[in-house]
């Protein structure tokens, strides 16, 4: 039995979210500074270990007509960083719009935290991969 993670990598920080053993509910984990970014991996890599995990979910953020920019090309570099997982690049459009929504319905200020969107937003990309698995 194994976990998927999923993960929202920005520029400054990255979003962790983990499956349950079932594949079937997405939890928020951690939000990981992405500076320096061989600490960033480390952190990321013991989450991993601790927790089962097998498969990275990795939110492509792909411009609205389906190409790929810049930050979605340095998705791609980061996730060369988990060579010994099973990647899977995952749509995250409009991730971090969903994100916010969702935390001002359970009213959490997310102003000052800016972390909290990058998680909620890693947990809705795994959730987009796990509710595909069926």
């Amino acid at each position: 039995m194994f976990k998927i993670m999923g993960l929202d990598v920005g520029t400054k920080r990255i979003g962790v979210a983990l499956s349950d053993f079932l594949h079937i509910t997405a939890v928020p984990n951690i939000c990981v500074d992405r500076q320096p970014e061989n600490k960033a991996v480390e952190t990321i890599l013991k989450i991993a270990a601790d927790n089962h995990v097998k498969q990275i979910v990795v939110g492509l953020p792909v411009n609205m007509d389906g190409t790929k920019g810049a930050q979605a090309q340095d998705c791609e570099k980061f996730a060369k960083n988990f060579s010994g997982f099973d990647i899977i690049f995952e749509d995250e459009r409009l991730s971090s719009d969903l994100a916010e929504e969702r935390l001002r319905e359970r009213k959490i200020d997310f102003r000052k935290n800016k972390g909290l969107v990058d998680v909620e937003s890693a947990c809705i990309i795994l959730e987009q991969y796990l509710s595909r698995l069926g």
